[in-house]
């Protein structure tokens, strides 16, 4: 049995993840915007351990996050989930971008990270300008989420971290006509959280379905990795800690 917590499980893939890993026997601490979000999911994810409650768009909030999630113990697995879609550049950036970079640095470090991507960010920034310009898209956001996740998988390699693509799926966010399967939409992040299987343990790469693909060229690269991470420091005043700073 694992112990994990989803960001963004009050509704959509986080909330289909987490109702999956409860059902398989696993703990699964939920986190909502607002207290209200936060009970809602608890009724629809029966069996989960808890909910915290932060919203991501605020910086302190999103430390405060960090804090509760170390109160409660240790975690064997976090799926940073959580993300906003055709909202304001500022927002899009808080939630996509700066939550999962703090949360990872505050946040005691799990044996696995699981950040949500998605395909389009194929179209995003390597050079990262758009972070200086205060301009960062949806599919910049997404970009940083690979860049994180491999940053992550090379600086800690006793930790398992990928990034997904979930596909264009029927959710919320996906809206009703998304062409991609639902099942296959959530499946993915739950798996790499939990199984013991070898395609699963694995790091440093990107996921559609269960299957690796390719990421876009740039993320892999070092320097912009470095670049990507000092940014976030800058910004946000949080350092990077080094591996031996975490504890193995």
């Amino acid at each position: 049995m694992a112990r994990i917590f989803i960001t963004g499980s009050a509704d959509g893939l986080g909330q289909m993840a987490a109702k999956w890993l409860v059902t398989e026997g696993h703990q699964v601490v939920l986190h909502a915007r607002n207290k209200k979000r936060g009970e809602e999911a608890l009724k629809k994810v029966p069996g989960a351990e808890n909910v915290l409650i932060a919203d991501l768009s605020d910086i302190e909030e999103t430390k405060q996050l960090a804090e509760k999630a170390n109160a409660t113990g240790r975690f064997d697995a976090i799926i940073h989930n959580a993300g906003v879609y055709q909202v304001a550049y500022d927002l899009i950036f808080a939630v996509n971008t700066l939550a999962p970079y703090i949360l990872t640095c505050l946040i005691q470090k799990p044996k696995r990270l699981v950040y949500l991507s998605s395909g389009m960010h194929l179209g995003g920034n390597t050079g990262l300008e758009t972070i200086k310009t205060g301009r960062v898209s949806y599919s910049d956001s997404k970009l940083h989420n690979v860049i994180l996740s491999m940053a992550v998988a090379r600086k800690w390699p006793d930790v398992y971290a990928n990034a997904v693509d979930p596909g264009w799926v029927p959710t919320k966010m996906g809206g009703p006509g998304a062409p991609d399967n639902l099942q296959k939409g959530f499946e993915t992040q739950a798996w790499l959280a939990v199984s013991n299987d070898n395609e699963a343990k694995v790091s440093g790469r990107y996921f559609y379905h269960k299957k690796q693909k390719q990421p876009l060229a740039g993320a892999g690269d070092i320097p912009v990795q470095e670049k990507f991470l000092e940014l976030c420091e800058q910004i946000t005043g949080i350092h990077f800690p080094a591996d031996e700073q975490k504890g193995k």
